[in-house]
């Protein structure tokens, strides 16, 4: 069982990546394609160019771990570049990336197409304006 401390944000790269790569590689990814630290804390996703492998690299506090699935049968179903502007669940981020809820992360480890999934309307949180910045002065 994979457990992980909350909050943390799931990230998706859907550049597919070579499962060769280890924690600079896909530290490097991270920074590329998914515009993000990859010492946030969140986790992100990779996904090899067959979808029968992925690999998960996450910020413990103290080190980066890296989570490895082969599949014997099938394949992990990520969403194409096409849609990922017109998924209700998701959140494009960077040139390659898809932000989405550690459930979503469940249902594909587990197997679901997520593009076939239907949600139910609920309240979400406006995203922050970019180039906005709170300033704080000390007298």
């Amino acid at each position: 069982m994979l457990s992980l401390p909350l909050p943390v944000r799931v990230y998706l790269c859907l550049e597919p990546t070579d499962m060769r790569r280890s924690f600079d590689g896909l530290c490097r990814m991270v920074r590329d394609f998914v515009g993000a630290d990859p010492l946030s804390g969140d986790l992100f996703v990779f996904r090899s160019r067959r979808g029968d492998r992925v690999k998960l690299l996450y910020w413990l506090g103290d080190g980066l771990a890296i989570w490895y699935r082969r599949l014997e049968e099938g394949t992990f179903v990520f969403p194409r570049l096409a849609e990922k502007s017109g998924l209700s669940w998701s959140r494009a981020v960077g040139k390659q990336g898809l932000e989405i809820r550690a459930t979503d992360l469940a249902m594909l480890l587990d197997g679901v197409d997520l593009s076939s999934v239907k949600r139910q309307k609920r309240y979400e949180r406006p995203a922050a304006q970019l180039g906005t910045t709170a300033t704080v002065t000390m007298v």
